[in-house]
Protein backbone atom coordinates (compact mmCIF):
# COMPACT_ATOMS: atom_id res chain seq x y z
CA UNK A 1 0.00 0.00 0.00
CA UNK A 2 1.06 3.03 -0.96
CA UNK A 3 1.26 6.78 0.45
CA UNK A 4 -1.35 7.96 -1.90
CA UNK A 5 -3.79 5.52 -1.80
CA UNK A 6 -6.69 5.84 0.40
CA UNK A 7 -6.92 3.62 3.64
CA UNK A 8 -10.04 1.29 3.14
CA UNK A 9 -9.87 -0.45 5.82
CA UNK A 10 -12.45 0.19 8.96
CA UNK A 11 -11.67 -0.60 12.45
CA UNK A 12 -15.05 -1.77 14.61
CA UNK A 13 -16.52 0.76 16.40
CA UNK A 14 -15.78 0.75 20.19
CA UNK A 15 -18.42 -1.39 22.26
CA UNK A 16 -20.34 0.96 24.63
CA UNK A 17 -20.15 0.43 28.24
CA UNK A 18 -22.46 -1.95 29.41
CA UNK A 19 -22.15 -0.28 32.83
CA UNK A 20 -25.98 0.83 33.55
CA UNK A 21 -26.32 4.41 34.22
CA UNK A 22 -27.64 5.27 37.34
CA UNK A 23 -31.88 6.15 36.64
CA UNK A 24 -32.73 9.84 38.08
CA UNK A 25 -35.98 9.12 40.43
CA UNK A 26 -39.13 9.61 39.34
CA UNK A 27 -40.66 12.69 40.13
CA UNK A 28 -43.54 12.29 42.45
CA UNK A 29 -47.25 13.29 40.94
CA UNK A 30 -47.99 15.50 44.12
CA UNK A 31 -45.68 17.15 47.23
CA UNK A 32 -46.22 15.94 50.17
CA UNK A 33 -48.50 18.45 52.69
CA UNK A 34 -45.17 18.53 55.02
CA UNK A 35 -43.39 19.64 51.79
CA UNK A 36 -46.07 21.81 50.63
CA UNK A 37 -45.81 23.82 54.33
CA UNK A 38 -42.16 24.32 54.18
CA UNK A 39 -42.25 25.84 50.34
CA UNK A 40 -45.39 27.84 51.70
CA UNK A 41 -42.99 29.03 54.73
CA UNK A 42 -40.13 30.06 52.83
CA UNK A 43 -42.44 31.74 50.56
CA UNK A 44 -43.55 33.99 53.18
CA UNK A 45 -41.10 34.43 54.95
CA UNK A 46 -39.26 35.57 51.88
CA UNK A 47 -42.32 38.31 50.85
CA UNK A 48 -42.65 39.66 54.58
CA UNK A 49 -39.04 40.48 54.03
CA UNK A 50 -39.36 42.05 51.22
CA UNK A 51 -42.70 43.85 52.59
CA UNK A 52 -40.26 45.14 55.28
CA UNK A 53 -37.81 46.39 52.76
CA UNK A 54 -40.66 48.12 51.24
CA UNK A 55 -41.37 50.05 54.32
CA UNK A 56 -37.48 50.70 55.54
CA UNK A 57 -37.68 52.25 52.24
CA UNK A 58 -39.84 54.39 51.89
CA UNK A 59 -39.39 57.90 51.39
CA UNK A 60 -41.98 60.40 53.42
CA UNK A 61 -43.99 61.94 50.36
CA UNK A 62 -46.12 58.77 48.75
CA UNK A 63 -44.15 56.91 46.33
CA UNK A 64 -46.57 55.20 43.47
CA UNK A 65 -43.84 52.79 42.53
CA UNK A 66 -43.28 51.82 46.26
CA UNK A 67 -47.43 51.51 46.71
CA UNK A 68 -47.65 49.40 43.86
CA UNK A 69 -44.93 47.03 45.46
CA UNK A 70 -46.70 46.49 48.79
CA UNK A 71 -49.97 46.17 47.28
CA UNK A 72 -48.60 43.25 44.95
CA UNK A 73 -46.97 41.87 48.00
CA UNK A 74 -49.60 42.41 50.08
CA UNK A 75 -52.03 40.20 47.61
CA UNK A 76 -49.18 37.33 47.52
CA UNK A 77 -49.48 36.97 51.51
CA UNK A 78 -52.92 36.67 51.08
CA UNK A 79 -52.30 33.63 47.99
CA UNK A 80 -50.10 31.90 50.67
CA UNK A 81 -52.54 32.06 53.29
CA UNK A 82 -55.30 30.80 51.23
CA UNK A 83 -52.52 28.09 49.92
CA UNK A 84 -52.22 27.02 54.28
CA UNK A 85 -55.66 26.33 53.92
CA UNK A 86 -55.56 24.19 50.74
CA UNK A 87 -53.28 21.88 52.79
CA UNK A 88 -55.60 21.92 55.61
CA UNK A 89 -58.49 21.34 53.69
CA UNK A 90 -56.33 18.49 51.31
CA UNK A 91 -57.20 20.22 48.52
CA UNK A 92 -53.60 21.62 47.70
CA UNK A 93 -52.39 20.77 44.51
CA UNK A 94 -55.73 20.98 42.49
CA UNK A 95 -56.10 23.27 40.03
CA UNK A 96 -59.25 24.88 40.51
CA UNK A 97 -60.17 25.38 37.40
CA UNK A 98 -59.84 21.65 35.86
CA UNK A 99 -59.42 19.80 39.27
CA UNK A 100 -56.84 17.87 37.53
CA UNK A 101 -53.85 17.93 39.57
CA UNK A 102 -50.92 20.81 39.11
CA UNK A 103 -47.40 19.70 38.27
CA UNK A 104 -45.22 19.69 40.97
CA UNK A 105 -42.72 21.52 39.37
CA UNK A 106 -45.02 24.12 38.84
CA UNK A 107 -45.72 24.13 42.74
CA UNK A 108 -41.93 24.27 43.58
CA UNK A 109 -41.63 26.99 41.75
CA UNK A 110 -44.95 28.98 42.72
CA UNK A 111 -45.92 27.27 45.62
CA UNK A 112 -49.17 29.33 46.90
CA UNK A 113 -50.69 28.94 42.93
CA UNK A 114 -54.60 27.70 42.79
CA UNK A 115 -54.18 26.49 38.74
CA UNK A 116 -52.64 24.99 36.36
CA UNK A 117 -50.63 26.75 33.40
CA UNK A 118 -53.73 26.43 30.95
CA UNK A 119 -56.17 27.34 33.52
CA UNK A 120 -54.05 30.01 34.61
CA UNK A 121 -53.92 31.52 31.08
CA UNK A 122 -58.16 31.14 30.94
CA UNK A 123 -58.07 33.21 33.90
CA UNK A 124 -56.12 35.92 32.86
Amino acid sequence: MSLDTPRTETRPEPRAETRSEPRPEPRPERLTAHEARQRLEHERNSRLTQLRAIAEAEPSTPDPMASAQRDTVQRVLKEIDAAFTRVQDGRYGDCEGCAKPIPVERLEILPHTRYCVPCQRDAA
